[in-house]
């Protein structure tokens, strides 16, 4: 086991024990407002990928659960009343190290496929949960030709997605001895990048980056696929993205726990 392994390994070990101590400790309720730092501490961000064009200018927030973020001087959501979700780039993910290290064709053609399957499946989460959101706070629009009032346009791209164990073992993708493919199972983490944009004035007025990572139990029939931790990780951005939509002036969006304490 290499040494990036060991340290991966022992972070996440060292933050499921902190986290069992806040939950017997202070409730669930009080866990939420510190999962951002305890998250800062486990998760590393993703390098940029390109998708955002001046990524020096992302910070990270306290109050919000994403690791990179930049807002417009001056830039008040309030204005907007309807979103456009643009599909998912998934461009970006074909320079995943692991990719390169798979040797059958047709291998890598099936990942090509599931990757369009994950973009649609991010994208129609997105949507889902703007719909379903009880107050309402955007119209969702198809086409950029049907809005009526001021719109922002939010375009996201996949940049990341790490395979799960299980899924590799069953594939024969993973070997004894095996390089970065070996490298990065069981991290279970995906990343994205993306921006909302003025529809008229075609302006970026905000990005937004996070690396995230999911939990993946013994019993949790997601494994079966290489990518299904991930799934669940873009849930939670979905739902995050309503959350900030929603928030109040100094109102802080936390991260959920990105592990359930499982005892097998």
């Amino acid at each position: 086991m290499n040494r990036h392994k060991q340290t991966i390994q022992k972070r996440s070990t060292e933050f499921g024990l902190l986290l069992s101590v806040l939950v017997a400790v202070t409730g669930c309720s009080s866990v939420n407002t510190e999962t951002n730092k305890l998250k800062a501490e486990v998760v590393k961000p993703a390098p940029d990928a390109g998708f955002i064009e001046h990524p020096e200018r992302q910070t990270k927030r306290a109050d919000l659960p994403f690791q990179k973020v930049w807002v417009k001087p001056g830039f008040n959501a309030a204005n907007y009343k309807e979103l456009e979700v643009a599909p998912v780039n998934t461009q970006y993910m074909l320079e995943m190290d692991w990719l390169h290290e798979l040797s059958s064709a047709n291998l890598l053609t099936d990942i090509k496929n599931d990757f369009k399957e994950l973009a649609q499946y991010f994208r129609s989460q997105v949507i889902k949960e703007f719909k379903e959101d009880p107050n309402h706070r955007f119209t969702l629009v198809e086409f950029a030709n049907q809005h009526r009032l001021p719109a922002l346009r939010m375009e996201l791209a996949l940049i990341e997605i790490n395979p799960s164990q299980p899924a590799l073992h069953a594939a024969g993708w993973l070997v004894p001895g095996g390089g970065t493919a070996a490298g990065v199972v069981n991290q279970r983490r995906a990343a994205f990048e993306g921006r909302l944009r003025d529809v008229k004035t075609g302006e970026v007025v905000a990005t937004f980056a996070d690396r995230d990572m999911q939990d993946a139990g013994p019993l949790d029939l997601t494994r079966l696929t290489w990518f299904g931790p991930a799934k669940g990780i873009m849930d939670r951005w979905a739902k995050q993205f309503v959350q900030i939509a929603n928030r109040k002036p100094g109102e802080m969006v936390t991260d959920e726990t990105p592990f359930t304490l499982r005892p097998f």
